[in-house]
């Protein structure tokens, strides 16, 4: 809902943070630290990490493409974070990172 509430605004292809559980402030705080993976790492928890591939699926079956003009790659990633919390008030909390946080590395 996110995603295609957002469009092409966020200059896609983009990168999703997602924060789940802890209480709402650490949750913000895990989707913000979850863009800081680097796009090829999937989550050390095989629930998580298969919960980012659906997820990447389902974000790039929306046909936003890059820059909001069509196509299959809407998304490059979608990196979750999680904390232990209470399951009656599991916050989650989606962190879109646009151009700024797409990076590459060199060894020159």
């Amino acid at each position: 809902e996110t995603v295609r509430e957002a469009g092409g605004r966020p200059c896609p292809p983009l990168v999703l943070g997602v924060g789940l559980g802890g209480d709402f402030e650490q949750c913000a705080l895990l989707a913000k630290r979850a863009l800081c993976r680097p796009v090829s790492v999937r989550n050390g928890d095989p629930f998580y990490a298969e919960l980012e591939e659906r997820m990447l699926r389902r974000v790039n079956g929306l046909g936003v493409g890059p820059q909001g003009f069509g196509g299959t790659t809407t998304a490059l990633a979608v990196n979750i974070e999680a904390a232990p919390t209470h399951i009656a008030g599991l916050p989650a909390a989606v962190n879109v990172g646009c151009h700024v946080t797409r990076c590459g590395r060199a060894v020159l």
